[in-house]
This record gives structure tokens, C-alpha cells and sequence, in this order.
């Protein structure tokens, strides 16, 4: 179909007799849902014309804001039933489903998400990033010969990939410290909620934006650290995680009314009192008498600095599905609010340490 067909006088718009012709001609080769948002955005058209490019986006699993602003009205007049109550799916169909409606609070989201995904690529990032989490605290806990509380070995502040505040000027350890855990019972908590909340969402937004979110989280935890808790090394992934979860929650909190996941109340119960769970054993341990004074145990400083990210950018990305973050004002306060953290904190890092005359634990 060549655009001079629709819009011979190159307009960069369909008049809406034109659009319902194409669709009464083509529409049986077209997956339902499509079908269904298509006949929405000419039902919610009061100006005769569609925009030619909206069409294209459409057809081409893209979408823009202008579109979604376009359909909205639509979506209210559509008659269909809803895509929770289609019989006689695959598994693999109801599973696309069940994600769908974990994540998604519009149904025109959720139906046109089960269309479009095709599981190419797969979430990975979640996946990789958790397997290889777990293969260095199982290296760690062979080397140590502890899996309970590998913390408190003696040795354990001597692994390069962990953060000290002594050898901050190593700047890897800002990142590769999510690979080290406090004990098999900080690495399960951790490891349970990052695939039960960042798989599905991976799934929904993409390896590049949840990848984001979680490693915004990893790196505002360690500054955070860094700042405010000066003297103690960071472990874990607590900031990636409480990242991600954070967002999450406080999305489904704000669409609390079109996210139609069971259990919704429960769930987030259940969600806020494991996360409550984890961030009181971080403040214990932080406060326990530690295995290698001077040095005190890990900081439980990164749980709020990932909480912060998933409540500023990550809300920002888990509502804005396949829309232009860069069209969003939010997303450009947030992002440079972050920005100045972390420029705050890497001055903070050169000067502040002198400046204060802090006596920091000696290096490991």
C-alpha cells in the first residue's frame, strides 16, 4: 500500500472514509487487537483526517505519544470482550497474558503487548545478571567454605569486587560490588525478587530500560554509601533490586484502578514486608559488632539509594511503555537530577574525605 493511495495531495493525513474502506478491505489479515485499536483511533477521529505517519507506526509496531492521545477516546467505546476473559489459549499465550497483566494498567496496552511479543530477544539481562550473581557467591562461598553469613569471614573484605571506602578510587567497585553477598540469605531475597518483578518487566519495557533502572540503582547505592555512610564497605544487589521493585509498586499504586493483576493488595503486602525484611537485616548487620574492626559491617545506605531511583526514573520508564522518554519533561528533571547526584558525589568522593579528616577503616 503506497501512501499516494491514502493521501494523493501529500497532506501527511488519511480521511477517515478512506481509512474505514482500507480497514473493510484488509482487516481480516490483521491480528484482532490491532484491528480493534485501528477501528478505535478512526471512532475517536472528530476532524475527518488520521494522521498518515500514526498509521505507518502502527502497522509497524511503533508507537507515538500523538497516537496514544489519538486513541484514548476510542479505547472507552471499544466493545470487545476483554483480553482476560479469551478462552482456549496456549500456555505460552496465557503466560504473555499473565505479564501483560502484571504490568500493564491500560487494556489497550495489554492487548496490543500480546500481540506484538515475540519473545526475540528473550529477557536476558535479568537472567545473566542473576546467574552470574549466583556463580560468584557460590565461588566465594567454596573459597571462604561459608555460605551462611560469608561476611563475617575474616577474609571476606579482601575480594576485589566489593566497595571500601579505602579503595573508592577504584571505580569498578561502585558496580561489580552487587556481585558479592552477605550470606546465602541476603543473595536468596535478592535473587527471588529480581526475577519475580524484573523478568516480567523486561519483558514489557526491554533489556535497555529495566538494564537502566537497575544499574542506575547499583550506582546511586554505592554513592549513597559513599556520602552518607562514609566509613563502610557495600555488598549486594539491594540497590538494583529495591530499584526496580520500588518502581514497580509506586506504578501500581498510581493506576491502581487499571492494573488488574490478582491480588494486587496482597501482593504488594507481601512485597513491602520481605523488602522490610531485608533492608532491617541490612541495619542489623550494619550495627552488629563487626568480623574485621576498624571496619564496620556493609552499609544499608543502597537500599535508599535505589528506592529513590525507582521512585523518580523508573516510574517515569514503567509509565511511559513504548512512548519517547525523551518527549516526557519528567523524564529530563529526573534524569538530571540524577546526573547532579552523581556529580555531587564523585566531588564528594575526591574532596570531602580530606576535607572532613575522616579516619577510615585501613584497606583490607
Amino acid at each position: 500500500m503506497a501512501a499516494e493511495d491514502f493521501d494523493p495531495d501529500s497532506t501527511g493525513y488519511i480521511s477517515t472514509e478512506k481509512f474505514r474502506s482500507l480497514l473493510q478491505r484488509h482487516g481480516s489479515e490483521l491480528d484482532p487487537h490491532k484491528l480493534e485499536v485501528l477501528l478505535a483511533l478512526a471512532d475517536s477521529n472528530s476532524e475527518g483526517r488520521i494522521c498518515y505517519q500514526d498509521f505507518v507506526n502502527l502497522m509497524s509496531n511503533k508507537r507515538s505519544n500523538s497516537f496514544r492521545q489519538a486513541i484514548l477516546q476510542g479505547n472507552r467505546r471499544l466493545c470487545s470482550k476483554a483480553l482476560l476473559e479469551e478462552t482456549g489459549l496456549s500456555l505460552s499465550q496465557r503466560l504473555i497474558r499473565h505479564v501483560a497483566y502484571e504490568t500493564l494498567p491500560r487494556e489497550i496496552d495489554r492487548k496490543w503487548y500480546y500481540d506484538s511479543y515475540t519473545c526475540c530477544p528473550p529477557p536476558w539481562f535479568m537472567i545473566t545478571i542473576t546467574i552470574v550473581e549466583v556463580a560468584f557467591f557460590l565461588y566465594n562461598g567454596v573459597v571462604l567454605d561459608r555460605f551462611v553469613l560469608q561476611v563475617s569471614h575474616p577474609l571476606y573484605l579482601k575480594n576485589a569486587l566489593l566497595y571500601h571506602p579505602q579503595l573508592r578510587a577504584q571505580a569498578w567497585r561502585y558496580l561489580t560490588y552487587i556481585f558479592m553477598h552477605a550470606g546465602i540469605e541476603h543473595l536468596g531475597l535478592n535473587v527471588v525478587l529480581q526475577l519475580l518483578v524484573g523478568v516480567p518487566l523486561e519483558m514489557v519495557h526491554g533489556a535497555a530500560r529495566i538494564s537502566f533502572v537497575y544499574v542506575a540503582g547499583v550506582v546511586a547505592g554505592s554513592l549513597a554509601v559513599s556520602v552518607a555512610d562514609m566509613r563502610a564497605p557495600v555488598v549486594g544487589s539491594s540497590g538494583g533490586v529495591y530499584a526496580l521493585v520500588s518502581a514497580h509498586l509506586a506504578n501500581i499504586v498510581m493506576n491502581w484502578s487499571g492494573m488488574k493483576c490478582q491480588f494486587k493488595l496482597l501482593r504488594m503486602a507481601v512485597a513491602l514486608i520481605c523488602m522490610s525484611f531485608e533492608f532491617g537485616r541490612a541495619v542489623w548487620l550494619r550495627f552488629h559488632p563487626s568480623a574485621y574492626p576498624p571496619c564496620p559491617h556493609p552499609s544499608f545506605m543502597a537500599h535508599l539509594g535505589g528506592v529513590m531511583v525507582g521512585i523518580t526514573l523508573g516510574v517515569i520508564i514503567l509509565r511511559n511503555y513504548e512512548q519517547r522518554l525523551q518527549d516526557q519533561t519528567l523524564w529530563w528533571i529526573f534524569l538530571s537530577i540524577y546526573i547532579i547526584f552523581v556529580l555531587f558525589a564523585i566531588f564528594w568522593n575526591i574532596f570531602a574525605y580530606s576535607l572532613l579528616d575522616l579516619k577510615l577503616p585501613p584497606p583490607p
